[in-house]
C-alpha cells in the first residue's frame, strides 16, 4: 500500500514541515479540518473540509488511517484510535505515539481533564519551540523511512 500522511490540521503548527517531507518522498497528504485552511497547490496535497462538530475531523482520519500511514495530531484520543489501527502517529513536537506509549498518554490526558473538571488549575502544554519543529521534522523523516523499509510504497 502507498504511504499517506494525514494531518489533523485545525491547530497543527507543522503543516509546512509535513508538506516538505511529503514532497521529498512523493507522498499523498490529506489536510483535514472543519474550516478552510490554505494548502499548497499540489496534486499530492488534498484539503478535506469536514462538517463542524465534535470529533468529525478525528473520525474522518481514524476511519481511513492504517498501517501504511502517518498521522500527525496533538489529539491524544485520535492518536489512540490511529495507533490501534496500526498507523504511525506523531505529535507536532515530534513525539511518536505507539502501543507502548499511548496508554500512559491517554491516562495522563484523562487525569488532567478530571482535575480541571474539579476546578484544579493545571498548566497547559509547553509553548511550541523551534526545537519542537526540528524534532518533528526528524521524527517524520524516520517514520516515512521506516514505512518504506517495511515495504510500503511512496
Amino acid at each position: 500500500m502507498p504511504i499517506r500522511i494525514f494531518i489533523d490540521a485545525d491547530a497543527c503548527p507543522v503543516k509546512d514541515e509535513a508538506y516538505k517531507v511529503a514532497a521529498r518522498h512523493g507522498l499523498k497528504t490529506f489536510v483535514v479540518s472543519n474550516a478552510f485552511i490554505n494548502t499548497p497547490r499540489d496534486p499530492m496535497i488534498e484539503r478535506v473540509i469536514v462538517p463542524a462538530g465534535p470529533d468529525v475531523a478525528d473520525d474522518w482520519i481514524a476511519e481511513r488511517a492504517g498501517s501504511s500511514d502517518v498521522v500527525i495530531t496533538a489529539d491524544i484520543p485520535l492518536a489512540d484510535r490511529c495507533v490501534k489501527a496500526g498507523a504511525s502517529v506523531l505529535a507536532p513536537n515530534g513525539r511518536a505515539f505507539d502501543e507502548a506509549s499511548i496508554g500512559l498518554a491517554l491516562a495522563t490526558r484523562n487525569l488532567m481533564t478530571d482535575l480541571r473538571s474539579f476546578g484544579e488549575q493545571t498548566r497547559g502544554p509547553k509553548p511550541f519551540a523551534p526545537r519542537d519543529r526540528s524534532a518533528f521534522l526528524s521524527a517524520l523523516e524516520v517514520a516515512v523511512t521506516r514505512l518504506k523499509r517495511a515495504g510500503h510504497m511512496a
